[in-house]
């Protein structure tokens, strides 16, 4: 069995795969708003309106990708067909906006845009979750390094990233959209020669069928003993088999233990009559109380995952009304050297990076000692944090915006959308740092929640789920943008238009920090009711949260 230095060693070989992905991606989403406006024509709400579709889509795919993974292909081979796929996309991508004159090019881009989409739904799910199978809990040292395992990965997906919005973008805007493309489809095609090479040293779980079926089996058990009383029934199903029980790495290690909460669903494993009469147990009427347990689990998440939509809005603007602001901004360094308004997300990056080594190193040994909690805070505590953050966020941008539209005002740019107005670009850096330090908390502790509260089976689902916040976050972006447009036409002007000096932006920002703000709220609410996994292990009763 590998050494914690053997888990790492193979995690890393993953990691090489994903920091491919992510400098992939935001090579392509990170100046996709401006590619609209710019080569396509798209006008602005539009643009931003594709942008969070396509973004949604790229998302939402995952939960596919994360079902096929645990119940019929295994994370290995998602992984590896997802990256084929996604490598044809950006290929494809190249092509188009090489051939971009012709006619139906714009066509052929949206295309390869898609395939990238789908090769996103098997990637995203499974790579992240396939790096932490190769620590084994039942190992003390290889379970203390996977307790940090998150923070870390997180560092090296955010440097991709940072890396993307630095370079790629100003190969776009300056060199050539082919180039930058280009770029991206070979780092990917690298990343994926790395991967296969560490391939003899993985972990691999071999997919349990569709876990569905389980939760379906609970639900139908349960409705058939609705009348049934536990005080009726000859005792609880006890019995556990190779699908009912917690594995890590295909090793026994725990069993759930039975809580108070969804207790409808506890008839589920009551034995009645029929089934003490029956030599074999009928699954569709009689189920254990591991199965009964995961349900819950589930149950207890779906609340948490709707909570947590409205920062995927607020994070969603990065990429675009951000970008649409820094574009009419004095963005020069010198007298020929001007920044690409959407590089200005690298900020956001050297966030996190900093964030995450402060939040590794300084803050939780300090609130350690503080709350004597092994993480120095919960992990919802850490995501609602994250969500406080992404009000403040909104509430910042608002003002800056105000102001640049007060300077635009102040000296007659009001009706000249495309000329630059006398306000340096860097005022916009306390927003795009403000939502690296959401994403922190926010995003880090959803990855560790849905992987560790998910059941064992369905933990690439678990990864999707997460992700998934972000592309329904993303769609109900372009919602938004699209009541915001209805409900303000009413009164003779549109507020998102496409003079952004005249679109008042700033109530936009206003109406989604006050979304915001109720949504936290009922974050709150949420949480306090939220029951951590209590598993047993030689006797004892352990909470993991």
């Amino acid at each position: 069995m590998n050494s914690s230095k053997g888990a790492w060693k193979s995690a890393i070989f993953i990691i090489f795969v994903e920091v491919a992905e992510r400098f992939a991606y935001y090579g392509v989403s990170g100046n996709l708003f401006s590619y609209l406006i710019k080569e396509v024509g798209q006008p602005t709400a539009t643009a931003a309106k594709n942008v969070n579709i396509w973004q949604g889509v790229s998302a939402v795919f995952p939960v596919v990708g994360g079902f096929l993974a645990d119940s019929y292909t295994g994370r290995f081979w998602t992984i590896l067909l997802s990256s084929i796929i996604y490598l044809t996309g950006l290929v494809l991508l190249t092509i188009a906006v090489s051939i971009k004159s012709i006619a139906h090019g714009h066509v052929f881009f949206f295309i390869a845009l898609y395939i990238i989409a789908i090769g996103e739904g098997g990637h995203k799910p499974c790579v992240q979750t396939f790096a932490a199978d190769q620590f084994d809990e039942n190992l003390p040292e290889e379970k203390a390094a996977k307790s940090s395992f998150f923070n870390w990965w997180y560092v090296g997906i955010v440097c991709g990233a940072t890396a993307a919005v630095l370079v790629v973008i100003y190969v776009q805007d300056y060199v050539g959209w082919n180039f930058g493309f280009g770029m991206l489809a070979v780092a990917l095609a690298a990343a994926l020669v790395v991967f296969l090479i560490g391939s003899r040293t993985y972990r691999c779980q071999a997919p349990v069928g569709s876990p569905f079926t389980r939760v379906a089996q609970v639900v139908v058990a349960a409705m058939r003993k609705r009348k049934l009383s536990e005080r009726e029934g000859r005792g609880i199903c006890q019995e556990e088999d190779s699908s009912s029980i917690c594995l890590e790495g295909g090793v026994r290690i725990c069993t759930l233990v039975r809580t108070s909460k969804f207790r409808f669903f506890d008839k589920a494993m009551i034995i009645d009559e029929i089934d003490a009469s029956s030599e074999k147990r009928n699954q569709w009427r009689l189920c254990s109380v591991n199965q009964v347990e995961e349900v819950k689990l589930l149950l207890q998440l779906i609340p948490i995952w709707f909570s947590c939509l409205m920062f995927a809005v607020v994070i969603a603007q990065l990429g675009t009304y951000f970008t649409k602001q820094g574009s009419t901004m004095n963005r020069s360094i010198g007298r020929n050297f001007h920044i690409p308004a959407a590089s200005f997300q690298v900020f956001t990056g050297f966030t996190i990076l900093t964030a995450v080594l402060l939040y590794e190193k300084l803050f939780v040994p300090i609130a350690r000692r503080i709350t004597g909690h092994s993480s120095g805070i919960t992990i919802l505590q850490r995501i609602g944090f994250g969500l406080f953050l992404s009000i403040i966020t909104m509430v910042v941008a608002a003002s800056v915006e105000a102001r640049r539209v007060g300077i635009a005002r102040k000296n007659g740019l009001i009706d000249s959308p495309k000329s630059v107005v006398p306000m340096r670009v860097w005022w916009l850096v306390p927003q795009y740092m403000l939502a690296g330090l959401s994403d922190v908390f926010t995003v880090v502790g959803l990855q560790e929640l849905f992987y560790d509260q998910m059941p064992v089976a369905m933990r690439s689902i678990g990864a999707a789920a997460y992700i998934s916040v972000v592309g329904v976050g993303s769609f109900l972006s372009s919602v938004l943008i699209s009541v915001v447009q209805e409900i303000s036409s009413k009164s003779g002007h549109k507020w998102l238009g496409n003079n952004i000096n005249q679109a008042n932006l700033p109530y936009f920002y206003l109406v989604l920090a006050a979304l915001s703000a109720v949504n936290l709220c009922v974050y709150i609410f949420i949480s306090k009711r939220f029951a951590y996994k209590k598993i047993e292990s030689q006797g004892h009763s352990i909470v993991k949260e």
